[in-house]
């Protein structure tokens, strides 16, 4: 059999996630380097910017070194985010949109218009001019959220949304190790799902922008003027339900919220 094409990857990945259902992953089938995933990444990216989807950041995923352990891996990795993937800070995310997602709190970063893929990565936290808590809901298009490292970066990082609250200045202090352990906490309709600390964050989410910086020089994802970064996750990742509204507190930074709403056609599954 003929193993799919890296443009074949991309077109697969991206109807899996428009059409909301699992495809088998590549891992055991199909010869796909991490690089190639890459490649695959970006170009179902173009997909994406061919049907008028703007890129408005980039996110990391395994940046906790636990969870990088478990999946045997010695790097994060890097998605894209694009304008269709943000729900505005108290808005509504139809769930039936999605396979099976789950749930992170975060910190993000907002970088200054000046910012490029030319500014070297010790360079990137001078750009860094507003941080908020946010929240990310990852859905992977594998069967039962199983995949390989190429797998998932093949998937965009099994990027699906996210949502961020009132972006605060960053400050000398915050700058200066002022995010390097601060209280998170994950709610679910109220009750608290999970709870962690910025340090789970690469010790330091500030180290999340040098990794970004470094990553997306190597595998040519665009970081555009004024965009995000999502630093990654500070707990682990939680299931989401429908008809649930989520909120993520993140001590000195605030608060963000989402709702999650069920369609007519996911009740009927």
């Amino acid at each position: 059999m003929t193993e799919p094409s890296l443009d074949q990857i991309a077109e697969d990945l991206d109807a899996a996630r428009l059409e909301a259902r699992e495809i088998d992953q590549y891992a055991g089938r199909v010869d796909l380097s991490l690089a190639d995933a890459y490649r695959a990444l970006l170009r179902g990216v173009q997909l994406r910017r061919g049907r008028g989807e703007q890129v408005v950041g980039v996110k990391l995923g395994f940046t906790s070194r636990e969870k990088a352990r478990q999946m045997g891996v010695a790097d994060v990795i890097l998605g894209v985010l694009t304008d269709e993937m943000q729900v505005p800070a108290g808005g509504d995310l139809d769930h039936g949109t999605m396979i099976h997602p789950r749930v992170e709190p975060e910190i993000a970063f907002r970088l200054a218009e000046g910012v490029s893929t030319s500014t070297r990565a010790e360079d990137l936290l001078a750009h860094v001019t507003h941080v908020a808590a946010a929240v990310e809901v990852i859905d992977s298009r594998y069967h039962n959220f199983s995949f390989s490292l190429s797998d998932v970066v093949a998937d965009n990082t099994s990027a699906s949304h996210f949502a961020v609250g009132e972006w605060l200045p960053f400050t000398d202090e915050l700058r200066d190790g002022g995010l390097g352990d601060l209280a998170v906490e994950l709610r679910i309709d109220g009750a608290l799902a999970a709870a962690g600390s910025t340090k789970a964050i690469l010790g330091d989410p500030l180290e999340a922008l040098a990794a970004a910086q470094r990553l997306a020089g190597t595998h040519g994802h665009p970081i555009v003027p004024g965009g995000i970064v999502l630093a990654g996750s500070a707990t682990a990742a939680v299931q989401l339900p429908a008809d649930a509204v989520v909120q993520v507190v993140v001590a000195g930074l605030g608060t963000v919220t989402l709702s999650t709403s069920r369609t007519a056609a996911e009740v009927q599954r």
